[in-house]
């Protein structure tokens, strides 16, 4: 509890404490804003070497992956898979030279004919981690264990699921934590008296500790992939302290130990552990004498507090706006400072709310909130609640980019049932708005001791002093119980509207909850805008027109006998395409075959093969035009080539169809 023993400090040495602690926080707050870099949101793969679903003839020795944006790597990010599922790759994951966009493995020497299954990970400009799986063969495609490199990129579900755990209980703690001392310091300075209010504060403050502590342990182990066993890995903590996010997490920390030293300085100030009617001491010598000077002394440190709690608030709100999507992207140098606007208006406001509706489950005569505290927290309610749709709908509108992925992607449907529970809020805020105003116009009877009933002996003085007699003493017990009941039931039927408002809130709080889950969801979500963009940007680069080269060997006499066999299909896309096919000899020059055939098939959907009719252009040139392709996807290309009257081959590879 914020309980303090001994004496109390002075106003004075309360105030230089302030002071520094405020200056401290200047600084904290300067180093992280120094900090922020501006980078893309999400990094999208956009090409491959070798190329995706494609047959090459010639060993690789290595494999190249280039990214949307600069990406971070691990030592074990680019694992490559023969046929059988065993690791190939040699040696650690790095960077193609100097450029932090692409990640590149080396391959053993002698590899094995067949098809290769290649699993990544690597760690976005925004600290979200990006992960996938693909393939390519070597010489021919073959049957390979690809789920065995799919499943590396995938992680633990239940390391995946604390760390969003953790995300989630940081952002309700950090709202029960700065609401909380928002109501007390400015519409309710009584309820931190309250033990209910004391545990609301405290519970913010180990509970933002504790999940922040929390996520920087997860942090590695989901970011690699790994179990729950590598939370306590010096390794994986060691690079999740290299990170941007890492240092955000340990100055999260630093900062919640400010705040302790804050409550305890705040406890001070409010004469907490006295007893909840006496007045609290603010000073000592002249000032006891002196109400007006005390007065003034105690608005003075009151104001400095706030203005302490103000650093503390935005400092922490900081550490999240510095780490997730507001921080990359477009507009950061905006973005930044409205996510954090964004961020203190939700803590004011739900925070707020929570104790509120701690208030409101205790009568006023008791030290439960007023009307008037009420009425005071909704103008704050109000300025939040108009700061949050500003800032929300500059977020909605830098993170979607288009009403089209307010549907088509996930974080657009995540936002709509963000904006659904926000909505119910604001109409149960509406309606708290009216009880309080009904509240605060209806008189407040004062409410009155229950009668001794006649048939019932009154207690003398030593009954009322404590009797011997155990089983006289419980019936007092009880009969105290019974009349302080009945004066809290009174109490509350004097102002019905007092339990309206009890039900309203505890409405606004329950959808808050949800609209805390699916903020924790969003900020684990590629923003819609991103989506769209890396889309575009990987359809630029992979529904390119196809391009082959593919090597033959009949086995009979003569120069057309071994050589190479172009492929060109153009756009390689759903409906019509044209196709070209030059046929070379060993040399590079062109030669004619008697025959070549070309078909495709869509093994996916049990199409084909569809033949290609080809006409003959030019020496070693065939063409086809209004070659239709109805469906998208990985066609097998087939070419058949005949070099002399019964000596022919046949080669294949694998072709994308946008």
């Amino acid at each position: 509890m914020l309980t303090v023993t001994g004496t109390r400090p002075r106003p004075r040495s309360l105030r230089r404490r302030a002071a520094s602690l405020c200056a401290v926080l200047a600084a904290l707050l300067g180093l992280m804003l120094a900090g922020a870099t501006a980078a893309s949101a999400h990094a999208a793969l956009l090409s491959t070497d070798p190329a995706e679903n494609t047959v090459v003839q010639t060993a690789p020795s290595e494999v190249t992956l280039h990214f949307s944006e600069q990406v971070t790597l691990s030592s074990d990010d680019l694992r490559v898979f023969d046929p059988s599922g065993k690791r190939v790759d040699s040696g650690p994951t790095g960077h193609a030279g100097s450029d932090d966009t692409t990640a590149q493995v080396q391959l053993i020497h002698g590899l094995a004919p067949g098809t290769y299954t290649v699993a990544w990970r690597a760690i976005s400009a925004d600290t979200h981690p990006v992960s996938g799986a693909f393939t390519f063969s070597y010489g021919h495609a073959s049957a390979t264990t690809a789920v065995a490199g799919e499943q590396a990129t995938k992680g633990s579900p239940l390391v995946g699921a604390l760390y969003g755990g953790s995300r989630s209980v940081q952002y309700g703690s950090y709202a029960l934590l700065i609401g909380s001392v928002v109501m007390v310091l400015i519409c309710w300075p009584g309820g931190v008296r309250l033990r209910s209010v004391q545990r609301l504060m405290l519970g913010g403050w180990a509970g933002l500790l504790l999940s922040t502590v929390a996520e920087l342990l997860l942090r590695g182990p989901y970011a690699a992939a790994s179990g729950l066993g590598g939370v306590f890995n010096l390794t994986l903590i060691q690079q999740s302290l290299g990170e941007r996010l890492g240092t955000l997490l340990v100055v999260r920390i630093l900062l919640l130990a400010a705040v302790g030293v804050f409550l305890s300085l705040l406890a001070g100030q409010a004469g907490i552990g006295r007893e909840s009617g006496a007045e609290p001491r603010v000073g000592a010598g002249a000032a006891e004498d002196d109400p007006e000077a005390a007065s003034r002394q105690e608005r003075r440190l009151r104001v400095g507090l706030g203005a302490a709690w103000a650093v503390l608030a935005i400092a922490l709100a900081c550490t999240w706006a510095l780490g997730d999507h507001a921080s990359v992207g477009m507009q950061v140098a905006l973005a930044v400072p409205l996510d954090m606007v964004h961020i203190l208006s939700m803590a004011c406001w739900l925070g707020g709310l929570a104790t509120v509706l701690v208030g409101l489950r205790r009568p006023e005569a008791e030290g439960g909130v007023g009307a008037a505290q009420v009425a005071r927290f909704s103008t704050i309610a109000m300025t939040s609640v108009a700061a949050l749709v500003g800032t929300g709908v500059y977020q909605a509108w830098r993170g979607l980019g288009s009403w089209g992925a307010l549907v088509s992607t996930t974080y657009g449907q995540l936002l709509l049932v963000k904006i659904g529970a926000v909505l119910v809020i604001l109409a149960a805020a509406w309606v708290s708005r009216r009880w309080t105003a009904v509240l605060r116009a209806a008189p407040q009877p004062e409410p009155q001791p229950e009668p001794q009933p006649e048939s019932e002996p009154q207690p003398g003085p030593d009954e009322a002093a404590g009797s011997d007699d155990p089983v006289r003493r419980a019936q007092l017990a009880r009969q105290r119980a019974l009349r302080a009941g009945v004066v809290t039931q009174r109490a509350r039927e004097a102002a019905p509207a007092r339990g309206m408002l009890l039900r309203s809130v505890l409405l606004e709080v329950t959808f808050a909850v949800i609209v805390l889950v699916v903020t924790t969801l969003l900020t684990n979500t590629a923003p819609g805008r991103a989506v769209t963009e890396q889309n575009a940007a990987i359809a630029a680069t992979q529904n390119q027109p196809v391009n082959v080269t593919l090597p033959y060997s009949t086995g009979g006499p003569g120069d057309n006998a071994n050589g190479k066999i172009n492929i060109e299909i153009d756009p390689a896309r759903t409906g019509l395409n044209t196709v070209h096919a030059y046929v070379f000899d060993n040399a590079g020059k062109p030669v004619d075959v008697p025959e070549l055939d070309v078909s495709l098939s869509l093994a996916a959907k049990d199409l084909g093969p569809l033949p290609v009719t080809l006409d003959k252009v030019d020496l070693g040139h065939w063409a086809a035009s209004n070659v239709e392709l109805p469906l998208q996807g990985k066609w097998l290309l087939a070419v058949s080539i005949r070099s002399d009257a019964i000596d022919e081959t046949t080669v294949s590879t694998t072709i994308e169809v946008g």
